[in-house]
């Protein structure tokens, strides 16, 4: 087998603190992996590789007392190391006073938090009493030690009416004014995520056309800001029932096959692609049981249930099994396409 140009694989070593509901992860069990597992793992894909990087996590960062050790093993084990994501554990940031101070060494400059509205519904939706508390507590941690807070808000028709509240939260707390104290710019954007994973669950309360009206005019500004989009129908996407139509004659079958791919690694060693959810249909193999050849083989020969099916079926036939012609929640195509698959895949 050829070697790919680069291999990067995600390891759950520690889980997350958090049960979001909107999370496409989905809400696995936290395992506890230990330090040689990652080197196991590393070894094993390594002769697939031209090049090769290891991150300790795919759920949440820093979610382990030894980060730090375990960020310094991630780099001996990577032939190029990605700086650390803008994404970090306010779990542990109320917890660890070294972690924003670490953060900051390391080159984060902004974080990104994720609202779902009040703290009533913000601690429902991450599945967690405090969670709320600890993201105000975490944003003020952020900025005594030059870090900007980036605010992620998903929104459904559950949650929708609470978005005034976003709007009250930002200018409360100063945001705007406090990120340009620090030379940053305040971000903030609305969108609706995707709809597998756990967001699967909200498809019926996914937003329809007539509720982009009711997103505030300035958390409106700042979303198109950030995805530099000229409407808010171009941000949360086409209608169902449109979409379909526009999917029933695509004859195009799907190949996810990279020579940059991404692996997620679970606690118990199966092995999935970073596409979408991490379900059955697109288990690669255990990496235990199996072993690395037999799983990068499953994964170049689209062999895992879910590449086979969308290789061999196309993008139409399954639009017009799984799709709802009456909806008007809105997708953009490529999620829609995902939600598709993801319903076909689970049925056959």
């Amino acid at each position: 087998m050829d070697k790919l140009n680069k291999i990067t694989i995600g390891i759950d070593m520690a889980g997350c603190p958090n049960r979001c509901k909107h999370c496409w992860l989905g809400a696995a069990p936290n395992g506890k992996m230990e330090k040689e597992d990652m080197v196991f793992i590393a070894n094993a894909f390594r002769p697939y590789a031209n090049k090769l990087e290891i991150a300790s996590w795919y759920r949440e960062p820093d979610f382990r007392d030894d980060y730090k050790e375990l960020w310094d093993l991630e780099c001996q084990l990577s032939d190029e190391k990605t700086p650390h994501f803008e994404l970090m554990s306010y779990w542990r940031m109320v917890r660890d006073k070294d972690y924003a101070e670490w953060l900051y060494s390391i080159g984060v400059r902004k974080c990104q938090l994720t609202l779902f509205g009040s703290e009533k519904t913000t601690d429902y939706y991450v599945g967690r009493k405090g969670a709320y508390s600890e993201i105000v507590k975490s944003i003020d941690i952020l900025f005594k030690h030059g870090i900007a807070p980036r605010i992620q808000v998903f929104v459904n028709k559950d949650n929708i009416e609470e978005l005034p509240f976003i709007e009250e939260f930002m200018d409360n707390l100063e945001l705007e004014s406090r990120c340009k104290e620090i030379g940053q710019e305040f971000q903030l954007f609305v969108h609706s995520g995707s709809c597998e994973g756990e967001n699967e669950k909200l498809y019926e309360i996914i937003v329809t056309k007539e509720d982009l009206n009711r997103i505030p005019e300035k958390l409106a500004e700042l979303t198109l800001k950030h995805f530099g989009k000229e409407n808010l129908q171009e941000v949360f996407g086409k209608s169902e029932k449109d979409l379909i139509k526009e999917l029933l004659g695509n004859k195009k079958t799907t190949s996810i096959v990279s020579t940059f791919p991404v692996f997620y690694v679970d606690a118990n060693f199966n092995v999935y692609p970073n596409v979408t959810q991490p379900s059955p249909w697109w288990c690669l193999g255990n990496l235990k049981a199996d072993g690395a050849e037999q799983i990068m083989n499953n994964y170049v020969n689209n062999k895992s249930k879910a590449q086979h099916l969308i290789n061999h079926i196309s993008i139409g036939e399954m639009v017009s099994l799984c799709g709802n012609p009456d909806s008007e929640r809105l997708f953009s195509k490529e999620e829609y396409i995902l939600y598709i698959q993801n319903q076909f895949c689970k049925t056959n």
